[in-house]
């Protein structure tokens, strides 16, 4: 497995800490070898850009500071830290992680003195063991279903970034990672999508945009979205972006 990889390198999107670069899209489940080794620049599978990584580990260290929470992630194939950037150096809304735990991770990619750290868009507790187990044989499904569409070559798989989101499905297959949203949450789901601004678009525009859906509802749409990790949001805990 140490070499069997191929090339990775990184991606960046905005949020508190990260600047936006070159948009890619969908999300690619990964080992934490995988970002380690892989070069400069936006997160790339394959010639495939990526918005957001999805790594699971043990939370080995917390460190907290005036502006994130820095966490330890090791799995069986190495240790990153993540950082979660905090608003206005108010934790009360970080994440509920303990030491020795596991968590999974949904962030972007970027560079620090050298070495390769996670922005956090969202952190997860885990409390079924077989979503580690499951989540490794999903980072190997996708780096091998990813070279298999490399293979073939465009022709039949479209290219282009996004053709591979979580576990390696191509952009045709992207409604059927989000079959399980209701009509409801499809439509705002779409009104986000659409959003071309590099802000994303805010919670403001969406209860402004379906306004028979009440204010409590929204925000429970919202926070399912970002939950299974079809958008997540980008300046402030107001503004949103979707991750395919």
């Amino acid at each position: 497995m140490n070499d069997s990889f191929g090339d990775f390198n990184a991606t960046q999107t905005a949020t508190a800490g990260a600047t936006k670069e070159a948009a890619g899209e969908g999300i690619i489940s990964l080992l934490i070898k995988q970002i380690v080794d892989s070069p400069e620049g936006n997160f790339k599978m394959f010639d495939v850009t990526y918005a957001l990584v999805c790594v699971v580990g043990i939370v080995r260290n917390i460190e907290t500071s005036s502006t994130k929470i820095t966490y330890t992630l090791e799995d069986h194939s190495g240790r990153i830290d993540a950082h979660y950037w905090l608003e206005e150096g108010d934790a009360v809304k970080a994440p509920d992680a303990m030491i020795n735990n596991y968590v999974k991770i949904y962030g972007s990619v970027r560079s620090q003195a050298g070495q390769k750290v996670l922005m956090v868009f969202k952190l997860l507790n885990i409390l079924d063991p077989n979503e580690v187990c499951t989540h490794t044989l999903e980072a190997l499904h996708s780096r091998y279903k990813a070279e298999e569409y490399h293979v073939k070559g465009d022709s039949s798989s479209g290219g282009g970034a996004g053709n591979f989101g979580t576990s390696g499905i191509t952009s045709s297959q992207n409604n059927a990672m989000v079959a399980g949203l209701d009509n409801k949450q499809m439509a705002v789901f779409q009104a986000i999508k659409s959003n071309v601004s590099e802000e994303g678009i805010s919670r403001k525009e969406l209860k402004a945009k379906f306004s028979h859906i009440n204010e409590s509802e929204m925000n429970n749409i919202l926070d399912f979205m970002i939950s299974e990790g079809h958008i997540y949001s980008s300046i402030d805990a107001d503004h949103f972006i979707c991750t395919m």
